[in-house]
């Protein structure tokens, strides 16, 4: 490809740690791991269509279906929704085209693409991939869940839509009769949970068998590279979508879907005043698009050169956008149907005490219900309420309001939202191993998508950068694979949905936020802004607006630090919680990382404290992160103004 000649940067003597050669160097100049400027045989994707689902594909994932819906049902709804709009526009969509942008023009993953901006960069790429690696460890013990839910959806009556029977008894399990038929599944039939992360207990064998099964999927999808995987996104993209529009017809004719949408989009402007509100919007556009991980990198590395990537920046952000709309329709339909059948039930359940209070009392009392109380069917909520709104003092403790409102102020997300709440509605459905065969499938796809682009923001950097993993790229690809699941044996123990819920809060967060903030640093400032606009304007054969070189040198890099800044705050002042299934109880508790390492029952071993693996584990992320970033010798020159030898 012929280079155009330019100018170093502004001060070439100030600037001689760029490396040799780089500072005249145009970024779309490429160099191979060895040094020679080849990427005539880099694989490529067969169509432009391949490309769009596969970044559709790792953008889209599970926190569109419950995380999204969840910040907007506990953050104002419709206001929730202008300012993660506000925050996509100024931060998430420039961030995104920076990355794709990187990635066409250099045709490297996310080693090799920080690497060819300076050699002493390349620490970036490497804390991409290990984050990724974290990630990819917990999010396929989800996709393992999904396939044990699937296979237990193709039976009648779903096993989760009644309690079962204690054969001994020959009474309902008190576990179940006094909590739910789907918490009861969840908790213990599925999981098979401990009481507390301290209380380890034996391996979930059917758990196991089904990480081994998620961990073979993805392995036999990526073992020739994006020419299987890409092949897998034409269904694994777009099945979802089907489904969700399935799911919303489906649930428009439900009773509860009006008063689900209206409390969906009813906007309460006041939230913007807080700060969390913003951070926790911040923290959505940060994960949906998928920034920081290397796979918006591998994946764009792999497009022709000239390839429209501004575009594709705008079009991937607002399917991103628009699917956790479409999300979160679904998700306020069908928590509004269940909501009304519980208010339902309160009433009926009212009027049934209503009516052995009027066989044994006066029922001509002036404060005893207008309405037909041998006919729940016949009294609506409001109804209900108004007379209990005015009679309540008069009727006793045991006659209770049923509020719908209430209801729905439950906010429930992630796994509660999928294996709890959406399994309590699917029994409700006719034909109901239909509809949650279709969910949970539904799910597998969408976690499969993301899991492809994982994995590929782990691989892709490896086999550009080392000769030798790119000549052998299926070992390197089941391999990885095959670690990825002996470590993952930790969450298929029946204390693994504690340790699965401490990854996902504590083991990504941070360390992708810093790896974004010193992308846009090295962009930015150490690259040149003005410089990367030339590289693009050679790619695209037009010149992005000047508007992306205020954004990425102040607006973008300013929210990442706040970002970093507001949770890091909260991780110090909030001390680190968990939700654990209490069985004698049997009901959800709140409990605290215990600082008191225990002895096991069982043996003598002490067991590593729960706050003790915390703690520890975050130090290891913190640690590496900055042995590669921190202690880069160009982030060092740009922060202290002087280079340390």
């Amino acid at each position: 490809m012929t280079k155009t000649e330019k100018s170093s940067l502004d001060c070439p003597e100030d600037r001689s740690w760029l490396g040799e050669g780089q500072s005249e160097a145009q970024l779309t100049s490429v160099s191979g791991p060895d040094g020679a400027e080849t990427n005539d045989d880099r694989p490529a994707w067969d169509s432009k269509i391949q490309y769009v689902l596969a970044q559709v594909g790792f953008s889209v994932g599970l926190g569109n279906v419950w995380r999204f819906p969840y910040l907007c049902h506990q953050n104002g709804g419709g206001a929730f929704m202008l300012l993660y709009v506000f925050l996509l526009l100024i931060v998430g969509v420039p961030l995104f085209f920076m990355e794709l942008a990187a990635g066409q023009s250099i045709r490297q993953g996310s080693i090799g693409v920080w690497k060819h901006i300076s050699p002493k960069l390349a620490g970036i790429g490497y804390s991409s991939c290990m984050v990724c690696f974290y990630v990819a460890l917990y999010y396929n013990v989800i996709i393992a869940w999904s396939l044990f839910y699937m296979g237990n959806s193709f039976q009648y009556p779903l096993p989760w839509q009644q309690c079962p029977i204690d054969v001994t008894t020959n009474d309902t399990v008190k576990e179940c009769a006094s909590s739910s038929p789907t918490s009861f599944f969840w908790f213990r039939k599925a999981l098979n949970i401990t009481n507390s992360i301290e209380e380890s207990g034996e391996f979930n064998a059917i758990m196991t068998g089904c990480l081994l099964a998620a961990w073979s999927i993805v392995s036999l999808a990526m073992i020739k590279g994006i020419k299987s995987s890409a092949k897998v996104m034409y269904f694994s993209s777009v099945f979802p979508y089907v489904v969700l529009f399935i799911f919303l017809i489906r649930g428009l004719m439900l009773d509860g879907a009006i008063e689900g949408i209206t409390y969906m989009f009813y906007p309460k402007l006041e939230i913007w005043g807080n700060v969390q509100v913003w951070r926790q919007a911040a923290t959505q556009v940060f994960f949906a698009l998928g920034l920081g991980y290397g796979s918006i990198i591998a994946y764009s590395s792999y497009n022709p050169v000239h390839n429209n990537c501004h575009r594709d920046a705008l079009m991937v952000s607002g399917i991103n956008f628009m699917t956790s709309v479409l999300a979160s329709l679904v998700v306020f339909i069908v928590l509004g149907f269940r909501a009304k059948n519980i208010a339902l039930r309160c009433v009926a359940k009212n009027l049934g005490l209503l009516n052995l209070m009027a066989s044994s009392n006066d029922s001509s009392q002036h404060w005893w219900p207008w309405f037909n109380m041998t006919d729940p069917d016949s009294v609506s909520i409001p109804e209900y309420r108004e007379w209990y709104s005015h009679y309540s003092s008069m009727v006793g403790p045991k006659i209770t309001d049923c509020n719908l409102e209430e209801e729905m102020n439950k906010g429930v997300e992630g796994t509660g939202l999928a294996f709890i709440a959406f399994t309590e509605v699917m029994a409700l459905f006719p034909a109901s191993p239909f509809w949650s065969t279709l969910f949970f499938l539904m799910l597998l796809n969408l976690g499969l998508s993301t899991m492809f682009g994982t994995m590929q923001g782990i691989l892709t950097p490896l086999m550009d950068n080392f000769s030798l993993l790119g000549r052998h790229r299926t070992l390197l690809t089941v391999s990885s694979c095959a670690l990825g699941f002996i470590i993952g044996l930790l969450f298929t123990q029946r204390s693994g949905n504690y340790f699965v819920t401490m990854f996902d809060d504590y083991s990504a967060t941070l360390p992708l936020v810093i790896v974004v903030i010193f992308e846009t640093v090295s962009v930015a400032w150490v690259y040149g802004t003005d410089r990367f606009l030339d590289d693009i304007e050679v790619m695209l054969k037009w010149r992005p607006p000047v508007v992306y070189k205020y954004l990425w040198k102040y607006v973008c890099l300013l929210a990442m630090v706040g970002l970093l800044v507001a949770s890091f705050l909260r991780m110090v002042f909030k001390r680190p919680t968990y939700t654990a299934w209490n069985q004698s109880t049997n009901a959800p508790v709140f409990l605290r990382f215990n600082p008191v390492a225990s002895v096991s029952n069982e043996s003598s071993i002490m067991l590593i404290s729960a706050t003790d693996f915390y703690f520890f584990s975050l130090s290891v992320i913190f640690l590496v992160t900055s042995l590669f970033l921190i202690l880069t010798p160009e982030l060092r020159v740009i922060c202290f103004g002087h280079k340390m030898m």
